[in-house]
């Protein structure tokens, strides 16, 4: 989250389990501890007192698996109807309902403050966690520490260390619960240490920011993201909407904004064919054509509420799954085009399924999770193969519904 390399932790708890790299020889754990000498000075200067350094480093080593997953970034690389179909499914949304509920007079007061709406907040959560379940397991600290001394933009990482040993520093999260995503980020809403200093808030008043074990604390905080990143409240985030014929695809992009009576103009009209001025949407308002898939998928026209979701990971793909999570939410449906594939994404329920079935072919998949990790997929490519399709290891609905066929 917020300039973290578009690493968004739901995707990253659903990705191939990445095999250490090669043994590392001693001198480079000693590398890494030449490195912390190095970074120890300018820490300070930064704020970190030096026994807060030493006490929370010593002792620590590098972990060296992370330099595979920073080269890693789901969002560009699945196809956006796999991407979707696995946070944005029926699950998440009825687990969004209920926490709608449970949560609904602190969010009510988030909204008097922040003004931002409470299904925005909670889209996030469940995007950002599955509302607080899956909040990563790695030691912020050593994560930092690792990506600050090695690989791509470890100024960028030094930065986020030192505001972590401050974090720790001021007490507001103890030492054992600050972990999180291997980039970084963490807590219910996963923000990265550097957003947390400027953003989060101490909502219910206890003295602590608490990201990780205060859910009211965390939904609050990212209400004040959004505030402060220009969230309108009432504005839709953007609609679903249909291309006339022959429409110019040139036209299309986030960032080419033109007024809605403009779009009119052009022939757009929302998806189900009535003008857009029925979306709420102001005639004067500025949008842009979000298209993810080509003029064949679901097209958007988006408002500056969707930068502002943008900025929270900056990939259109989780912006879109945010904004429709959202919009179920609201008791919105699912988009009315399809996406341009004869093989659409599955949910989770439909991936665990699918695990199901090929564990019961004999194949060892491990935890029946619905994350298609390197087993399950390894299982997919011998099952494709079995049955004349294309050979990729992807779980989608073609072979989850040839084993359901007993094929």
């Amino acid at each position: 989250m917020h300039s973290r390399n578009n690493f968004s932790p739901m995707l990253i708890a659903s990705l191939l389990a990445v095999s250490s790299l090669p043994a590392m020889a001693q001198e480079t754990q000693e590398a890494f501890q030449s490195c912390l000498s190095r970074l120890q000075p300018s820490a300070q200067r930064a704020g970190v007192q030096p026994d807060t350094f030493k006490r929370n480093m010593d002792g620590v080593q590098a972990d060296f698996t992370l330099l595979e997953k920073l080269n890693y970034q789901p969002e560009f690389k699945l196809p956006i109807w796999d991407y979707l179909s696995g946070l944005v499914d029926d699950e998440r949304v009825s687990d969004g309902l209920a926490g709608l509920q449970r949560h609904a007079e602190v969010l009510k007061r988030i909204e008097a403050k922040y003004e931002v709406d409470a299904a925005t907040v909670v889209a996030v959560w469940g995007v950002e966690s599955n509302y607080g379940r899956i909040t990563g397991k790695y030691p912020l600290v050593q994560a930092l520490g690792t990506l600050a001394c090695f690989g791509r933009r470890q100024s960028y990482f030094q930065g986020e260390f030192y505001a972590a040993l401050r974090i720790l520093q001021r007490g507001d999260i103890a030492p054992e619960r600050l972990n999180g995503s291997w980039a970084g980020a963490f807590g219910h809403t996963q923000f990265m240490p550097q957003t947390y200093e400027r953003l989060a808030v101490d909502f219910d008043g206890d003295g602590r920011r608490d990201l990780v074990d205060n859910s009211d604390d965390a939904l609050a905080s990212t209400a004040n993201f959004l505030h402060k990143g220009g969230w309108r409240n009432g504005l839709p985030w953007g609609v679903e909407v249909k291309l006339p014929a022959g429409f110019d695809s040139n036209q299309a992009g986030r960032k080419n904004k033109r007024a809605v009576s403009d779009w009119v103009s052009s022939g757009l009209t929302l998806v189900d064919g009535r003008p857009l001025n029925a979306s709420g949407i102001a005639n004067d308002e500025k949008a842009g054509l979000l298209m993810l898939a080509g003029s064949n998928g679901p097209v958007f026209l988006a408002t500056k509420n969707f930068d502002v979701i943008y900025g929270y990971n900056a990939a259109e793909s989780y912006g879109l799954a945010i904004a429709h999570l959202s919009d179920r939410l609201r008791g919105g449906g699912a988009f009315k085009t399809a996406w341009p594939t004869d093989d659409p994404g599955i949910s989770r329920a439909e991936r665990r399924e699918l695990q199901t079935l090929l564990a019961a072919k004999r194949h060892d998949i491990g935890e029946i999770d619905g994350m298609l990790g390197e087993k399950s997929r390894a299982a997919i490519k011998i099952e494709q193969a079995r049955l004349g399709q294309t050979v990729n290891g992807r779980g989608g609905l073609k072979i989850l519904q040839a084993l359901r066929a007993g094929q």
